[in-house]
Protein backbone atom coordinates (compact mmCIF):
# COMPACT_ATOMS: atom_id res chain seq x y z
CA UNK A 1 0.00 0.00 0.00
CA UNK A 2 2.98 2.65 1.22
CA UNK A 3 4.98 1.56 -1.74
CA UNK A 4 1.42 2.54 -4.61
CA UNK A 5 1.57 5.97 -2.50
CA UNK A 6 4.74 6.53 -2.95
CA UNK A 7 4.46 5.73 -6.30
CA UNK A 8 1.99 8.25 -7.08
CA UNK A 9 3.37 10.93 -5.47
CA UNK A 10 6.59 10.49 -7.40
CA UNK A 11 4.55 10.82 -10.51
CA UNK A 12 2.63 14.15 -9.58
CA UNK A 13 5.70 15.70 -8.60
CA UNK A 14 7.54 14.48 -12.04
CA UNK A 15 4.47 15.84 -13.88
CA UNK A 16 4.68 19.46 -11.88
CA UNK A 17 8.32 19.36 -12.41
CA UNK A 18 7.77 18.65 -16.52
CA UNK A 19 4.76 21.54 -16.21
CA UNK A 20 6.93 23.77 -14.65
CA UNK A 21 9.00 23.95 -18.00
CA UNK A 22 6.34 24.52 -20.85
CA UNK A 23 6.58 27.92 -23.00
CA UNK A 24 5.52 30.92 -21.19
CA UNK A 25 6.56 30.19 -17.88
CA UNK A 26 8.80 31.79 -15.57
CA UNK A 27 12.03 29.76 -14.48
CA UNK A 28 15.31 29.87 -13.04
CA UNK A 29 17.95 28.65 -15.13
CA UNK A 30 21.98 28.25 -14.69
CA UNK A 31 23.47 30.44 -17.38
CA UNK A 32 26.28 28.47 -19.34
CA UNK A 33 25.88 25.64 -16.56
CA UNK A 34 27.33 28.06 -13.97
CA UNK A 35 26.41 28.14 -10.20
CA UNK A 36 24.09 31.22 -10.93
CA UNK A 37 20.27 31.04 -11.29
CA UNK A 38 18.78 34.21 -13.44
CA UNK A 39 15.22 34.22 -14.32
CA UNK A 40 13.70 34.02 -17.37
CA UNK A 41 11.03 32.77 -19.21
CA UNK A 42 10.63 28.96 -21.54
CA UNK A 43 10.41 29.41 -24.96
CA UNK A 44 10.52 26.26 -26.17
CA UNK A 45 11.08 22.59 -24.48
CA UNK A 46 11.92 19.54 -26.69
CA UNK A 47 12.99 16.35 -25.17
CA UNK A 48 15.66 17.40 -22.56
CA UNK A 49 16.53 21.03 -23.67
CA UNK A 50 14.95 23.97 -22.74
CA UNK A 51 15.09 27.48 -24.43
CA UNK A 52 15.08 30.65 -22.11
CA UNK A 53 14.85 33.70 -22.91
CA UNK A 54 15.87 35.80 -19.39
CA UNK A 55 15.07 38.67 -18.36
CA UNK A 56 17.86 40.82 -19.27
CA UNK A 57 17.42 39.62 -22.88
CA UNK A 58 20.01 37.51 -23.65
CA UNK A 59 18.90 33.52 -24.73
CA UNK A 60 20.03 29.92 -24.52
CA UNK A 61 18.95 26.45 -24.63
CA UNK A 62 19.51 24.21 -21.52
CA UNK A 63 19.55 20.43 -20.34
CA UNK A 64 16.05 20.41 -18.09
CA UNK A 65 18.41 19.32 -15.09
CA UNK A 66 19.66 23.30 -15.23
CA UNK A 67 16.19 24.67 -15.26
CA UNK A 68 13.86 25.10 -12.03
CA UNK A 69 10.60 26.70 -11.45
CA UNK A 70 11.14 30.33 -10.55
CA UNK A 71 10.70 30.17 -6.81
CA UNK A 72 12.06 33.84 -5.78
CA UNK A 73 9.55 35.35 -3.30
CA UNK A 74 9.90 37.98 -0.59
CA UNK A 75 12.97 37.22 1.47
CA UNK A 76 14.81 35.32 -1.02
CA UNK A 77 18.58 36.00 -1.05
CA UNK A 78 19.57 37.58 -4.11
CA UNK A 79 22.85 39.37 -5.98
CA UNK A 80 22.05 41.83 -7.89
CA UNK A 81 23.41 44.43 -9.90
CA UNK A 82 23.38 47.90 -8.28
CA UNK A 83 22.10 50.78 -10.63
CA UNK A 84 22.83 48.79 -13.62
CA UNK A 85 27.01 48.62 -13.13
CA UNK A 86 28.79 45.53 -13.26
CA UNK A 87 29.66 44.37 -9.26
CA UNK A 88 27.00 41.79 -7.85
CA UNK A 89 26.03 42.58 -4.60
CA UNK A 90 24.16 40.81 -1.49
CA UNK A 91 20.75 41.59 -0.36
CA UNK A 92 17.00 39.54 -0.31
CA UNK A 93 14.06 40.45 -1.60
CA UNK A 94 11.58 42.69 0.08
CA UNK A 95 8.60 43.70 -2.86
CA UNK A 96 7.83 42.85 -5.68
CA UNK A 97 5.74 43.98 -8.70
CA UNK A 98 2.20 43.19 -9.70
CA UNK A 99 3.46 41.71 -12.50
CA UNK A 100 6.59 40.55 -10.73
CA UNK A 101 9.30 41.92 -13.02
CA UNK A 102 11.00 44.72 -10.56
CA UNK A 103 11.49 43.31 -7.40
CA UNK A 104 12.36 46.03 -4.00
CA UNK A 105 16.12 44.83 -2.79
CA UNK A 106 17.36 45.51 0.88
CA UNK A 107 21.39 44.85 0.56
CA UNK A 108 23.09 43.39 2.83
CA UNK A 109 24.98 47.12 3.56
CA UNK A 110 21.73 48.71 4.17
CA UNK A 111 21.33 50.51 0.72
CA UNK A 112 17.88 49.80 -1.14
CA UNK A 113 17.02 49.86 -4.59
CA UNK A 114 14.12 49.01 -6.98
CA UNK A 115 15.16 47.03 -10.19
CA UNK A 116 14.50 44.87 -12.90
CA UNK A 117 14.54 40.84 -12.37
CA UNK A 118 16.84 40.82 -14.97
CA UNK A 119 20.03 42.63 -12.93
CA UNK A 120 19.26 39.76 -10.17
CA UNK A 121 20.54 35.96 -10.12
CA UNK A 122 20.98 33.81 -6.89
CA UNK A 123 22.59 30.64 -5.94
Amino acid sequence: MNVKLLAVAIGVLTCASAAAQSRGDWVLGRWRGGEFWFPGVVQSHVGDNITILYDDGTRETLSSKLVRPYTWTLGTRVECRWQGGTIWYAGKITGVSRNGTRIDILYDDGDRENIATGGCRSR
